[in-house]
């Protein structure tokens, strides 16, 4: 039995339980933590942090009397992410002002500036944490001018701590291998077997192709990974950088790789003309999508042709000028677009939640324009999407046959509180919810999805349902896969950008030499960790590159300040009304720049309700580009009336 300590003491008594955590700062003075090994997050009162800040690993007990509140015991570990923000002089002083509003700006000695002027945004190392005052720093890098592009972006790299550079150990080994040639050895020779890589257009690194038969009234699809595992070696340079980072990391203007560009854009990458090593999975489906079987196997391919997305959709379409070009492929497309389709209903009927969340491919031009093209999902992104989900299956039901140790693709089922918002929020716009938010089943899902499909609002209902979902994250268990409904699955299909496939590509090269129990041996204890800290660099990254978004979007919406736009609000607080534009890009109307009138926040339902005036979430509204506030990265919008 847990044993809890009475309200506002300060220590606990001989015995008390404490717990381990992590400290999730609010810009309000109260903080969160998150407890290690999972749980409910519990709130802690500024009264009661002793010292600690958000990022920080901490010892706290729960507050007997609460239900959820705790109390730091003591700080175990600082934040080891840099603070980064701008600096700024006064008369006595000067202090970095974090990027980050939850973390407490530093004060900076006169003789630990290293240079930097007043509003420059810098890199601050803290040297200590006095008790009852602010942090002290030094000046560890000079980023550049505030508001500069590509000074706020190299502040959010590094913000968030993202390796921009690999060791000199690793490019020597990423080197060695650059060169060599793939021979057949024991692998099963495809190099006459018609494949192809299908990418977007400026894709450099190409994990994936495949190939497509009509065999005896069956579809014989052939997914094809690169099997960067035979050149990164277990417990080499590459390999210990490429788990730190966990994942490649993309930017408008760039890409943080996981592994050397030697290995990713070079050997690894399956290049259109180049003999290159594979791991095949090969799958056969009966014409009405039955999966009839599949089989494993290292191979030696050469990719016929870098395909784009757009020359697949164009062939799809029928375009006699693609399909001319591409003649050698164009029948096989037409036999991949037939099973994509087969593949789609499968799932729908089994209650797979086809989320259609409108995300911008932002890049920048040749001309170092920003450009932010209409968002668009076609047939060629589905065909890749329905064949990499059947081979992530596939290897994912083999590993758990074997019995092997691997990385776990879950996504548990929404929370019956986040379900229950999720619900009201729904009926208030008078969709009408047929399910249990105590037994949900994926199905439920997807029948909102069906019958709000034509609905104005169906962007945000997709956004909304998304933030009621649970995270899907990488486990030694399975947990199985809410949202694709699927009992078994893994990541397998992308093992130079993501470590989580690399890893799942080791073992299951072991087991096909017939090391089943090497592999047990090998990674057992690695999986101990490897889920959670691969999710958690999973998250950093996502973060990161939807921070850099922002910024890219703030900065391509300078110019249109004073021009109007139609858009839906995809956000209400007690403060503010939030509006995304077809474009993707968010805005923020203050409360105090609402039409005038009398609101109140009705909690819960994402309402902003006046006498004249009501600002509901899914509403459409005409707004105009008030300002750019680079200190907020929000683009400021007023209603046009």
């Amino acid at each position: 039995m847990k044993k809890y300590l009475r309200k506002k003491q300060n220590t606990p008594r001989e015995g008390a339980e404490t717990s381990s955590g992590v400290v999730r700062a609010n810009e309000r003075g109260f903080a969160f933590i998150t407890p290690d090994g999972g749980g409910k997050d519990l709130f802690v009162p500024h009264r009661n942090l002793n010292g600690a800040y958000h990022g920080d690993k901490v010892n706290f007990y729960h507050v007997k009397g609460t239900v959820d509140e705790a109390a730091i015991v003591n700080v175990i570990g600082r934040n080891p992410s840099p603070l980064v923000g701008t600096l700024i002089f006064d008369r006595r002083s000067a202090r970095v002002y974090p990027d980050d509003a939850k973390r407490p700006a530093a004060a900076v000695p006169r003789d630990l500036l290293g240079g930097a002027r007043d509003g420059e945004k810098v890199v601050c190392e803290i040297l200590s944490y006095p008790k009852g005052r602010a942090p002290i720093g030094r000046i560890a890098e000079i980023i550049g001018e505030e508001g500069d592009l590509a000074a706020e972006e190299l502040s959010i790299i590094r913000s968030f701590g993202l390796a921009e550079e690999f060791s000199a150990e690793a490019l020597r080994e990423a080197k060695k291998e650059q060169n060599s040639t793939p021979v057949l050895q024991n692998r099963r020779d495809l190099r006459d077997k018609i494949i192809f890589t299908i990418d977007g257009e400026d894709t450099r690194d190409m994990d994936d192709a495949v190939s497509i038969e009509d065999v005896d009234g069956c579809f014989v699809l052939g997914v094809h990974i690169a099997d960067v595992s035979h050149y990164v070696k277990y417990g080499s340079h590459i390999d210990r950088e490429a788990y730190a980072r966990g994942t490649s990391v993309y930017f408008p203007d760039k890409v943080l790789p996981m592994l050397p560009k030697e290995l990713s854009n070079g050997i690894c990458s399956l290049n259109e003309g180049e003999d290159r090593y594979a791991v095949t999975c090969e799958m056969t489906f009966t014409k009405s999508g039955e999966r009839l079987g599949y089989e494993i196997y290292e191979s030696i391919i050469n990719s016929r042709h870098k395909m784009t997305y757009p020359e697949i959709t164009a062939i799809c379409e029928g375009d006699p000028d693609m399909r001319e070009k591409y003649a050698d492929i164009a029948e096989r497309v037409e036999f991949m677009k037939q099973l994509c389709l087969i593949l789609e209903g499968r799932r729908s009927a089994a209650g797979s939640v086809d989320m259609e969340i409108t995300e911008a491919h932002i890049y920048v031009d040749g001309n170092g324009k920003i450009v932010i093209p209409p968002a668009q999902r076609t047939i060629s992104q589905r065909i890749v999407e329905q064949f990499m989900i059947s081979a992530n299956e596939a290897v994912a039901e083999f590993m758990q046959k074997k019995k092997l140790p691997c990385l776990y693709r879950i996504h548990e089922s929404p929370s019956p509180e986040k379900a229950a918002e999720f619900f009201a929020f729904l009926r208030d716009l008078g969709v009408n919810v047929r399910a249990d938010k105590d037994n949900l089943k994926p199905s439920d899902y997807k029948r909102i999805l069906d019958e709000t499909a034509d609905k104005p609002y169906f962007g945000i209902i997709n956004k909304v349902m998304l933030r009621s979902m649970q995270k899907a994250r990488y486990s030694g268990q399975n947990l199985k896969h809410f949202g694709l409904a699927s009992e078994c699955y893994c990541h397998f299909t992308s093992p130079i950008r993501r470590y989580p496939d690399l890893f799942v590509h080791r073992v299951l090269k072991c087991a096909l030499h017939g090391g089943d129990n090497k592999a047990a041996a090998l990674f057992s204890e690695f999986l101990k960790s490897a889920g959670r800290e691969l999710s958690e660099r999973e998250r950093i990254a996502d973060e990161a590159e939807r921070r850099v978004d922002d910024l890219y979007k703030l900065a391509y919406m300078c110019d249109k300040i004073g021009m109007e736009f139609d858009g839906i609000i995809s956000g209400v607080t007690a403060h503010a009304v939030y509006c995304e534009l077809e474009n993707t890009v968010e805005g923020m109307i203050p409360l105090e720049d609402l039409p005038a009138d009398n609101y109140e926040y009705v909690e819960g339902k994402f309402i902003l309700k006046g006498r004249k005036h009501r600002f509901r979430i899914g509403d459409s509204l005409r707004v105009q580009i008030a300002a750019c506030d680079l200190g907020r990265m929000k683009v400021i919008m007023k209603v046009c009336l």
